[in-house]
């Protein structure tokens, strides 16, 4: 059976990596070292595939636009001092390596730096599955398309022959704007509700489901 894409781009947090619960804790944690009122746990995940300080400036709105940085570097230094704490879901390096075996080209897109990414790949031992990275300190962040048109460019893969797989609406939203198909995981930060609006080719609720589609559909 021919293949259907080329290029098959994943989100990392909540999508690749076990990090939602994390995410909002360091989100927490940081405005609570500001005295600031933490954000609920809800506003907190909504905001994840965000660059960073657009997603402080959701989560914490009114703030002093000067102290968004300070913000930021505090939860950095909660997040990067409990990241060995998560690691994949289950059944994701099967996954993409029988993908890799059927080669697809295989990419990351994320609201995540480069340092933060690079570090994760790193702690995972994952990086030479993947042929492509953009991180939102470098390019524009979701769901601004020019990640997902930049990657697509890099690979020479058409809009229609690229598919990207995200637990957010602002995954989704860029593939969107991207002119591609997407696919949405429920097992991630955001509802099932509000990621099948986009009508995805599938909402999967855990990583057996992807693979079984990916292996067959794509």
């Amino acid at each position: 059976m021919p293949q259907r894409f080329d290029l098959i781009v994943f989100d990392w947090d909540g999508t690749l990596f076990d990090s939602t619960a994390l995410i909002v804790r360091c989100m927490q944690a940081a405005a609570t070292d500001l005295g600031l009122e933490p954000p609920s746990r809800e506003r907190a995940a909504y905001v994840i595939g965000m660059g960073l300080i657009e997603a402080l400036q959701y989560a914490l709105p009114g703030l002093d636009r000067a102290r968004y940085p300070e913000l930021g570097q505090r939860y950095r230094h909660h997040y990067f001092a409990s990241a060995h704490e998560v690691t994949l879901f289950d059944g994701v390096p099967g996954l993409l390596q029988d993908l890799k075996a059927r080669h697809h080209w295989l990419a990351v897109a994320t609201g995540k730096s480069r340092r933060g990414l690079d570090e994760a790949l790193a702690a995972v031992q994952m990086k030479s599955l993947f042929d492509g990275t953009r991180t939102a300190d470098e390019t524009a962040g979701k769901p601004n398309p020019q990640m997902l048109l930049e990657l697509m460019r890099e690979f020479g893969a058409e809009p229609e022959r690229t598919l990207m797989i995200g637990d957010t609406t602002h995954d989704l939203q860029l593939a969107r704007n991207a002119g591609c198909p997407a696919i949405a995981v429920t097992y991630g930060a955001h509802e099932h509700e509000s990621l099948r609006g986009f009508e995805p080719l599938l909402v999967a609720h855990d990583v057996p489901t992807l693979r079984d589609w990916l292996l067959t559909h794509a």
